[in-house]
This record gives C-alpha cells, structure tokens and sequence, in this order.
C-alpha cells in the first residue's frame, strides 16, 4: 500500500463518499435546465431529470379536437410571449387526446418561436405536495416552463390538493411569471363525487366543505372538455394515422378491421385508435418512428 499522503486522502474522501450515499441515498446530478426542452421532476431528490426523446404525436393527427386544440395553443402561445394565460384544466373522456394535445402544443409553439426558451416539466400526482420546492427552482430561471401533470385527481383523505390550491392562485409569492399549470384528468372537479357527498353529509356547514373541494378546479381558467368521439372522428384518427405512416390496405376492409377493433374494446377513442394503428403497422412488418 502506497504511503503517499495525496493517495491516502484520496482514499479517505472516497469511505466518506460512499458513507454518505448509504445513509442519504445516492446524490443526483445538479439541475441542468438548458440540458434539455423538457424534463421530469423528482421530489425526492429535488431533480430535474432530462427527457432526451418526448413521447409525443403530431398535433395533426388529433383529430375531432379543433375548438379546444384553437383555445389551448392560444392561450399557451401567449404564455411563451410572456403576456396573461391561464392555469388550464383538460379534463373529460379516457383516451381521447389531452395528455398528447398538451404535449404537441408545447412542441407547436417552441418550432414556432424557437427564440424562446420554453420548456415542459412533468409533475407525477404522487408529487403534488413538493410544487412549492420546484416552483422555489424555476422562480429563478429565465425560461418559461409549463408544468404539467397528467391524470391528476384526489381521493379519500388526500390533503395533498391544498398544496397545488396554493400554488395555482394563493400563498404569499404567488405563480411565478415564468410558470403556467396544465392538468389532465377524468374528473371536471378533481375530486369522486362520493367523496364531496360525502363531505356534503358529514360536515357542520356542508356547503362550506363542498365548496373547499370544488374550489380547486375553480383555480384554473381555463377548464377544456374532451367528450366521447363519433363512429366518423373515430374513423378519421384511423384515416389520418395510416396516411401519416404510410400504411397500406384497402379502404373497405381498413374500415371493417377498425370497427372491428373497437367493438372488442367497447370504446372508440384516440387511444383505440392508435393502437389500432400500431397493430396494423406490426401486421405489415413497419415501424412507427
């Protein structure tokens, strides 16, 4: 064993290295917000961990959704120019394109305005509580950030909704200028509605406590419904898929196969439909890149 002392120290800080990740776990990687256009956030080591490839369609292939496709790149353009929006709430049907027309819209108005830093943050719902930590991060930044957070909803005794009620329109600091909000979920209210019955028939002034639930979704303003699509929307996100990827059939039974599809799943949705297609394309030996 070497007796240099350069060694011997090298040696010392790399026990207390490792010493200190077993006992607080694994340091992450300093934020890095120009790594990337969008990021997952990670509460529990206050991380922004970089998305290399966002999982993402063109805005094009949503179909049946043109009036709130209109509202929501309006309202997120002007948030990218720095001048008023509002928090947005997309709620409504399963599968029917919210998450995904957040994420082409966000990627429209970046190719649109790319003298923009404008970037996209995904928040998992189990993090809702640690918003006011991240929101302490981008307040410093020169960036615009949506901050989004898909399928949100609360149940039970989750107190977790006072944090993002707080972050949305109250507290003392307030939104910072540079962050917006946008949530996907089933729900208009967020909330079950045995859940605010429930509320409604155990409280001392039930109207006081259903409105302390419902107050949440009043919080965004925007709020944009996604409804169940016709046997012809459905029909036409097969039509726009095939023709984007090239996929060739004929049109006769291109239309019985995709009928068929969703009779067996008892939906016709814009997720139907892109399995549908992804299907197809595995059955012609073709990849969708």
């Amino acid at each position: 064993m070497s007796n240099d002392p350069m060694e011997q120290l090298d040696r010392n800080l790399a026990r207390v290295a490792d010493l200190l990740e077993h006992h607080l776990g694994k340091i992450p990687p300093e934020n890095d917000l120009a790594a990337a256009e969008a990021f997952v956030w990670h509460a529990k080591e206050r991380w922004l961990q970089p998305v290399e490839k966002i999982n993402r369609v063109e805005i094009g292939l949503l179909k049946g959704l043109d009036r709130v496709r209109d509202i929501l790149i309006d309202n997120t353009e002007r948030f990218a120019r720095g001048v008023a929006a509002n928090n947005v709430l997309l709620w409504g049907a399963r599968g029917m394109g919210k998450s995904s027309l957040v994420k082409a819209a966000h990627a429209q108005i970046s190719n649109k305005n790319p003298d923009i830093q404008f970037k996209i943050i995904e928040v998992h719902r189990e993090d809702i509580h640690s918003l006011p930590d991240l929101l302490a991060i981008l307040r410093k930044e020169d960036s615009r950030f949506i901050v989004f957070c898909d399928d949100l909803s609360f149940d039970g005794d989750d107190t977790s909704y006072k944090s993002l009620k707080a972050v949305l329109d109250g507290g003392i600091e307030g939104r910072p200028e540079n962050v917006i909000f946008y949530a996907t979920s089933n729900r208009r209210h967020l909330l079950p509605r045995d859940m605010i019955e429930n509320e409604r028939s155990t409280a001392i002034n039930p109207s006081e406590a259903v409105e302390e639930k419902v107050s949440l979704s009043d919080r965004f303003g925007l709020w944009l419904g996604f409804h169940k699509c016709s046997q012809d929307e459905y029909l036409d996100m097969i039509d726009g898929y095939v023709n984007y990827y090239q996929l060739k059939m004929d049109e006769a039974e291109l239309r019985a196969q995709a009928l068929e599809w969703a009779t067996t799943r008892g939906s016709r949705s814009g997720r139907v439909a892109w399995q549908f297609a992804q299907d197809l394309a595995g059955r012609l030996g073709k990849r969708l890149d």
